[in-house]
């Protein structure tokens, strides 16, 4: 079930399924309760997160209040930029209900890099793809909402 997840998702798009039980047998599953934090805005960043069940809100501080950003359900993915910058964590994000997470930690991928330098390649093009999506939709998002005009 776990591998037919990922396959699913874009960020690992044109993965192979070795690939992916490789990955799995590296990668934690977490069973968390409502309301618990996988991470906070400006902890450090090592690892993403894939929901296999429940739904996370993603949460951003603002004025010492915590603003929704958003909320993921199964198979979407979080996280993905600690697997690419060195970064700390650039929001926040919490259990709305239980919710069971696949962590894959950058200690996972590069075990991937020394096994199979193209698989990790794809993986890696692929949370780029992933990242310069949402930085579009969020472009999108403040455009509309800040309604700018040129004079």
């Amino acid at each position: 079930m776990q591998r037919d997840l990922l396959h699913t998702m874009p960020v690992f798009g044109g993965v192979c399924e070795g690939t992916l039980d490789f990955l799995l047998n590296l990668a934690d599953v977490r069973t968390v309760s409502s309301g618990t934090y996988f991470f906070h805005e400006g902890d450090n960043a090592v690892s993403m997160f894939v929901v296999q069940e429940g739904r996370v809100a993603v949460l951003k501080n603002r004025d010492d209040k915590a603003l929704l950003l958003m909320e993921l359900s199964q198979g979407d993915c979080f996280g993905e930029m600690a697997l690419l910058d060195l970064y700390p964590r650039s929001c926040a994000v919490k259990a709305v209900g239980q919710c069971t997470v696949i962590e894959i930690s950058q200690k996972c991928l590069f075990m991937l890099y020394q096994h199979d330098l193209e698989q990790f390649t794809i993986i890696q093009m692929n949370i780029g793809r992933e990242i310069s999506r949402r930085l579009r939709l969020t472009g999108e998002q403040l455009f509309q909402s800040e309604g700018v005009g040129i004079e």
